[in-house]
C-alpha cells in the first residue's frame, strides 16, 4: 500500500510507515532488541518476517545487537537496521555505531523515543537520545506528525549513507495496533512509489579532486590497510612495487604482496623508500605508522569508504581515488630502481624461511596455530580476525593468498576494538550465505567481551560458524608494548595481563554451543576441514609467557636479511 495513503499516524501507523520506507530502499535484515516503547516496530517486524518480506533477528543485549547488524551489513554489503527501545538501550549501540562510522558501513539505527512533550520532564526512560551518537551518525528526529514525504526522505538518506544513521522515532499515545489481527500489522508497500535520494559526496580540506597519474620513477611501496580492496593490489602490480598488505585489506593476494613487510621495515630497505601510496586504513603496526608519517617521503593517502584518509602524521597528499600510472616505463631506468621489487621479494623470501624454521621448532606456538588457521582459509571462505595478537600473528606468518578464489577476510579494524566480535562474526556468517564456511579467529578476552553474542533464542536464525579461540588467559598483546618491560613487571599481571580463569567449556554448555579443546596443530587442521553444523567453539590453550621474547627474536631474524 502506498505510504501516502496511510491514515493519520498513530504509533503503529508511524512505525509501519518507517519500516515500509526502509523496505522500499532495500533493507531486508532487521535486528531487534525488545522493549516497551518499540513495541509497534516489533509487532510489524514480526509479521513482516512471518510472511517472508524481511529476516528478523532478536537479541536481548543491545550492544551485541548493534554488532550483529554491523556483521550482517559487512557480509551482505547492504544496509541493515537495528531497532531499539528508548533510554540506555540506545546508548548501548554506541560502540557499533562508532565502528560503522570509521569503516563506512551502512548501519541504520531505528530508536523508539518518547514524544518531545515528555523530554526534560523526568518521564520514565526519557533522555536526550536524538543525536546521541554525535559526530558518528547523522540523526533524523521524527515527530509523530512527520509527513510521509519527510519520513520516506529520512529513510532513503539513511540507506544510501556512507556509515551509520539514526532514525529517532517519537511514538506517542497507544503503542499497540488497534486491530489485533496480525495480518494488519504489516503490509508490503509499492516499491515504485518512493523517490530516489542521492548520497552526499565526499568532501574535505586538502583533497585532490581529480584522478592522479603517478610517474614510475620513485622507489614506491603500496600500503594496503583494512578495506583497501583489489585496487591496491592492481596498483602495485602495475608499478611492479612492493605491496605491504594487512590481512583484512582485501589486497594480500598475488606476487607483489610482501609477507614479512613490517619486520623488513626495520632494515635497510626502509631507508630507500621514496614514495608511499596508502590505500584503506592501516592499523596493525608501528613500523607502518612511522612509514606513512615520515615527512621526508612523498606520501599519498586515498580516502576510504568512511571518507577518511589514513594520515596520522598529517603529511600526505589526500586523494579521492587510487592513482593510476603513466604509460611510459622509461622512468625506472635510474640506478637501483629497476630491481626495487625484486630486492623486497628476495628479502621477504629469506626472512620468511627463517621464521618458518623458527616456528617449525615450536609447533604449538601461537604463530604455528595462526598458520593452520590461514591454511584453512580456502576459496569462498569467510575469515573474521579479532583484534590484538591473532591478526598480527596471521599477518607475519600467512603467505599471500592466490588470486581469484574469493576469500573474504575482515575484522573490526575501524577502531580496532574487541567489542562485539562474536556478534559481528555471527552477522557475517548470516549475511554472506554463499560462503563455503565461516571461521572466526579470536583471543580469549575478545571472545569473553561479547559472550552475550551467543544469547540466541530458539526461533532465531543460526549460522554455521567455527570460533577458534586462542586462550592464553589474559591480554598477551600488552607484553610486547612498553608496559610489558621489566620495570613494570610488578603491576603487569593485574592491570594489563588480566588473567580470568574462565571455564570456556562450561560457558559453551550454558549456551548450548559445541566445544572442543585442541592443542595440536594437526588436530586443529582436521577440525577446520570439517563442516560445522551450527555454532561451535574450538579452544586452543597456549602460554603467553614468551610473547615478548618471541617478538624480539623475530626482529633479530629480520636484521639478518
Amino acid at each position: 500500500m502506498p505510504l501516502s495513503s496511510l491514515p493519520a499516524p498513530g504509533a503503529h501507523a508511524l512505525s509501519l510507515a518507517l519500516l515500509q520506507a526502509l523496505w522500499t530502499r532495500g533493507v531486508r535484515e532487521f535486528v531487534l532488541a525488545p522493549g516497551s516503547r518499540s513495541a509497534p516496530l516489533a509487532l510489524a517486524l514480526h509479521r513482516a518476517d512471518a510472511v517472508g518480506d524481511v529476516r528478523l533477528h532478536v537479541r536481548v543485549d543491545e550492544r551485541s545487537a548493534g554488532f550483529l547488524a554491523l556483521g550482517l551489513a559487512k557480509g551482505s554489503r547492504r544496509p541493515v537496521a537495528v531497532v531499539t527501545t528508548s533510554g540506555t538501550a540506545v546508548g548501548n549501540l554506541l560502540p557499533a555505531v562508532m565502528e560503522a562510522h570509521h569503516t563506512g558501513v551502512p548501519l541504520v539505527v531505528v530508536s523508539a523515543d518518547r514524544p518531545e512533550r515528555l523530554r526534560g520532564t523526568g518521564a520514565n526512560q526519557t533522555t536526550v537520545q536524538a543525536g546521541i551518537f554525535g559526530p558518528f551518525a547523522a540523526c533524523h528526529d521524527l515527530a509523530s506528525d512527520v509527513s510521509p514525504e519527510s519520513l520516506a526522505a529520512a529513510a532513503g538518506s539513511a540507506c544510501v549513507a556512507t556509515g551509520p544513521t539514526q532514525l529517532n522515532l517519537q511514538l506517542d499515545g497507544d503503542l499497540m495496533p488497534q486491530d489485533p489481527d496480525p495480518s494488519t500489522w504489516w503490509s508490503r508497500p509499492d516499491a515504485a512509489s518512493e523517490p530516489t535520494v542521492a548520497g552526499a559526496p565526499l568532501v574535505g580540506a586538502g583533497v585532490h579532486g581529480g584522478p592522479v597519474v603517478l610517474s614510475r620513477g620513485p622507489r614506491t611501496v603500496v600500503v594496503a590497510g583494512d578495506g583497501a580492496g583489489p585496487a591496491a593490489r592492481l596498483l602495485a602490480e602495475a608499478g611492479d612495487w612492493p605491496l605491504l598488505a594487512e590481512p583484512t585489506s582485501g589486497a594480500r593476494i598475488g606476487r607483489q604482496a610482501i609477507r614479512t613487510y613490517r619486520l623488513l621495515l626495520g632494515g635497510p630497505l626502509r631507508e630507500e623508500v621514496e614514495r608511499v601510496v596508502v590505500v584503506g586504513h592501516p592499523t596493525l603496526s608501528r613500523p607502518i605508522s612511522g612509514l606513512i608519517s615520515d615527512p621526508a617521503l612523498e606520501i599519498l593517502a586515498v580516502r576510504d569508504r568512511s571518507g577518511t584518509a589514513t594520515d596520522p602524521g598529517r603529511v600526505a597528499q589526500v586523494l579521492d581515488e587510487v592513482p593510476t600510472l603513466e604509460d611510459s616505463p622509461t622512468a625506472t631506468s635510474g640506478t637501483g630502481r629497476s630491481d626495487w621489487f625484486e630486492r623486497w621479494r628476495a628479502a621477504d623470501e629469506a626472512l620468511s624461511a627463517r621464521i618458518d624454521s623458527y616456528v617449525a621448532e615450536r609447533p604449538a606456538s601461537p604463530l604455528a596455530l595462526a598458520r593452520v588457521v590461514a591454511e584453512a582459509v580456502t576459496g569462498h571462505t569467510t575469515l573474521l580476525l579479532g583484534s590484538s595478537n591473532v591478526v598480527r600473528d596471521l599477518d607475519v606468518i600467512a603467505p599471500p593468498w592466490p588470486p581469484h578464489e574469493h576469500r573474504f577476510v575482515v575484522g573490526n579494524r575501524g577502531l580496532a576494538g574487541i567489542d562485539g566480535t562474536v556478534s559481528t562474526a555471527i552477522g557475517l556468517a548470516l549475511g554472506r550465505a554463499g560462503a563455503s564456511r565461516t571461521i572466526a579467529y579470536l583471543g580469549d578476552l575478545t571472545f569473553l567481551h561479547d559472550t552475550n553474542g551467543l544469547l540466541i533464542g530458539p526461533e532465531e536464525p543460526r549460522p554455521d560458524v567455527t570460533f577458534v579461540v586462542l586462550n592464553d588467559d589474559g591480554g598477551a598483546i600488552f607484553a610486547g608494548l612498553e608496559q610489558g618491560g621489566v620495570p613494570y613487571a610488578p603491576a603487569f599481571e593485574r592491570v594489563f595481563g588480566t588473567p580470568h580463569g574462565t571455564d570456556l567449556a562450561a560457558l559453551c554448555r550454558a549456551h548450548g554451543i559445541e566445544h572442543e579443546t585442541i592443542t595440536e596443530p594437526e588436530r586443529l587442521a582436521t577440525a577446520l576441514r570439517s563442516e560445522p553444523s551450527g555454532i561451535r567453539l574450538i579452544e586452543v590453550p597456549v602460554s603467553r609467557a614468551d610473547r615478548r621474547a618471541e617478538g624480539e627474536h623475530l626482529r633479530e631474524l629480520a636484521q639478518l636479511t
